[in-house]
C-alpha cells in the first residue's frame, strides 16, 4: 500500500469573511478554516468550540440515561442458558461503552474548564498551537499533532 502525502485542506475565498458577520455557534467547520490564522482562538473560535463540545456532552448523556433504560428493561428473567449469556453480553458490550462514554465525558468537562481559562486550543507539553483540523476532529485534544506522536511513539517503545 503506497502512503499519500495528507495536503490540507485549503480555505474557501468565498467563506473568507462570513466569520466577521456570525457568532461562533452559527458556523460551520468551513467557515471556521476560511477565517486568518492570526485570528486562531478567538472569541468566535472559541464559542463554536463551545457549542460543539456542549452538543457532545448533551448527547453522552442523554445515551447514558437510554442506557439505564435498556438496562432496566431487560432484566426478565430467560431459562434458555444461550439466551440468557446473549443478554448478559450485550448489557456488558453496553457498559463497557458507556465506560467508555463516561471517559470522554470527563475530557470534555476539562475541555470546556480549558475554554474558560484560555488553554484550549495549546497544546500541554510545547504551548504551540493544536490546530483547527485537529480540534475539529477531536475537540477534546489537549497536544498537537506531533506531542501525540511522540507519547505514543514513547508508550509503543517503554510501554504504559
Amino acid at each position: 500500500m503506497i502512503d499519500t502525502p495528507r495536503i490540507a485542506a485549503k480555505p474557501d475565498p468565498k467563506l473568507a469573511n462570513a466569520w466577521k458577520t456570525k457568532s461562533g455557534r452559527e458556523m460551520s467547520e468551513a467557515e471556521i478554516f476560511a477565517m486568518p490564522d492570526s485570528e486562531y482562538m478567538n472569541d468566535k473560535q472559541l464559542d463554536f468550540f463551545r457549542g460543539k463540545l456542549q452538543e457532545l456532552k448533551e448527547d453522552l448523556l442523554s445515551n447514558a440515561g437510554e442506557t439505564t433504560e435498556h438496562l432496566r428493561e431487560d432484566t426478565s428473567i430467560v431459562p434458555d442458558p444461550a439466551d440468557r449469556a446473549t443478554i448478559e453480553e450485550e448489557h456488558a458490550l453496553e457498559l463497557r461503552t458507556r465506560d467508555r462514554e463516561r471517559k470522554l465525558l470527563k475530557k470534555i468537562t476539562q475541555s470546556l474548564a480549558r475554554l474558560d481559562t484560555g488553554e484550549y486550543g495549546y497544546c500541554d507539553e510545547t504551548g504551540e498551537p493544536i490546530g483547527l483540523g485537529r480540534l475539529i476532529a477531536r475537540p477534546t485534544a489537549t497536544l498537537s499533532l506531533e506531542a501525540q506522536q511522540r507519547r505514543e511513539m514513547k508508550q509503543k517503545m517503554f510501554g504504559d
